[in-house]
């Protein structure tokens, strides 16, 4: 039998002890942990949902990983490759790949009677997976590409469309510079779609429609392509996938071959990953300020228990009872006392994330924070780290002040009472 542990139980249950002082500090202890971990809850929540949200948002509009021509540079005007490779099949066939879809994109201008707004026109086949955009759609439809004529149907960002004063089934005019000509090529479609991300550096930029359009501005061959967009299931093993990738292309390289490359949206968008980031350090600040914040609460607490039951420390003392085995006794409490804090803690931190996650309670404005409303991303393996350390640490913290039991002499505080 646990001897500690019994005697921390029946303190921790003595409904006695709701009449001595050391309880109504020990709730302000309480809601102080309380208070902590839910902070904790929503902040984790906070930082990764918005990163989570952020990084997909710009994975849709790029996928994680390109395979260009070597000679493309980082400009929307690029060098086309063959989309007949003999490779295609062997990295279909690697681990953590999703797809691959062929893409072409060209820079332009959309131009009506009063506005003209640079765009890049991103075209794609028929098997184009619409998800993101079909998740993000706001009005009309999306472009039902076929794969034998040419689709004069166009998706546009909403943000575009206000500002030229579209609206989807108008017609739109198109211009293009194509190589050395001076004179601009024109492309008149009809605008089927709008979309919204929220995410404005893009939405200000792509419109998305035939692949067929480009290879005739460019005059390229009905084989000829940008690139290819690669999707992976874990964008965290990005980096390992692209080696992958690179080595099964370099295995297929002929004499005379065209030469292509890879490169992942982290190193497209370097800016945008390194701001995300930074994010993390964010948390990490605020969870040592809570957990400091909590530590602090107990030890307060546990101190006032230690002063209030010093004739119980004498006595256990006087009985043969060594520092150690009463320093647990107290350590115990402490841990059921911290138990009980994180119990109301998870349960308001875990509501108001899953509120929010309902009903966007909280909304933002897309144009500073990218999102229209606080994203939110519910872990249950961050939530059990969270209750783990906040429990761990602050028991380990406890150990110090339970350090005064051992000055806490039995004669003088049997005699005194």
């Amino acid at each position: 039998m646990n001897t500690e542990l019994f005697i921390s139980r029946r303190l921790f249950f003595d409904k006695a002890n709701k009449k001595l002082l050391s309880q109504r500090i020990i709730r302000i202890a309480l809601a102080g942990i309380a208070l902590g971990l839910t902070v904790m809850i929503i902040a984790v929540a906070v930082v990764t949902g918005f990163k989570k949200e952020i990084r997909n948002k710009v994975i849709g509009f790029g996928s994680h990983i390109q395979i260009i021509n070597y000679d493309s540079n980082n400009s929307y005007e690029t060098s086309p490759i063959s989309v007949n490779q003999p490779f295609l099949d062997d990295i279909k066939m690697l681990p953590g790949i999703e797809s691959i879809q062929p893409y072409a994109t060209k820079p332009g201008m959309i131009k009506t009677e009063e506005y003209i707004q640079g765009i890049v026109f991103k075209g794609v086949n028929h098997n184009y997976n619409w998800q993101f955009f079909a998740k993000h759609l706001v009005g009309g439809r999306l472009p039902n590409l076929n794969d034998s004529s040419r689709t004069n149907e166009v998706l546009l960002s909403e943000q575009v469309a206000k500002l030229l004063r579209l609206q989807h089934n108008d017609r739109v005019v198109l211009y293009f510079i194509t190589g050395d000509e001076t004179i601009p090529r024109m492309l008149q479609l009809q605008v089927c779609g709008l979309y919204r991300t929220g995410f404005e550096e893009f939405d200000q930029l792509f419109i998305v429609g035939d692949l067929k359009h480009i290879q005739r501005l460019n005059d390229w061959q009905p084989t000829q392509i940008t690139g290819f967009e690669v999707s992976t299931t874990n964008f965290f093993d990005i980096d390992n996938i692209e080696q992958d990738i690179r080595n099964t292309i370099i295995s297929y390289r002929a004499e005379n071959a065209e030469i292509v490359r890879t490169q992942s949206i982290t190193r497209v968008y370097p800016q945008i990953f390194d701001w995300l980031s930074i994010l993390d350090m964010n948390v990490w600040v605020i969870l040592a300020l809570m957990v400091m914040v909590a530590a602090f609460n107990m030890v307060s607490g546990l101190l006032v228990l230690i002063l209030e039951r010093a004739t119980m420390i004498g006595v256990l003392k006087a009985m043969g009872s060594p520092n150690w085995s009463i320093r647990k006794v107290f350590v115990y409490l402490s841990v059921f006392l911290t138990g009980r804090g994180l119990l109301w803690g998870n349960a308001i931190g875990i509501s108001v994330v899953l509120l929010q996650m309902a009903f966007h309670v909280i909304r933002l404005n897309p144009e500073s924070y990218y999102v229209d409303f606080v994203p939110m991303n519910f872990s249950l393996m961050h939530l059990l780290l969270l209750n783990l350390g906040t429990i761990v640490i602050t028991s380990l913290i406890l150990i110090i002040p339970s350090w005064f039991i051992s000055k806490i002499s039995p004669d003088k505080v049997i005699r005194f009472d």
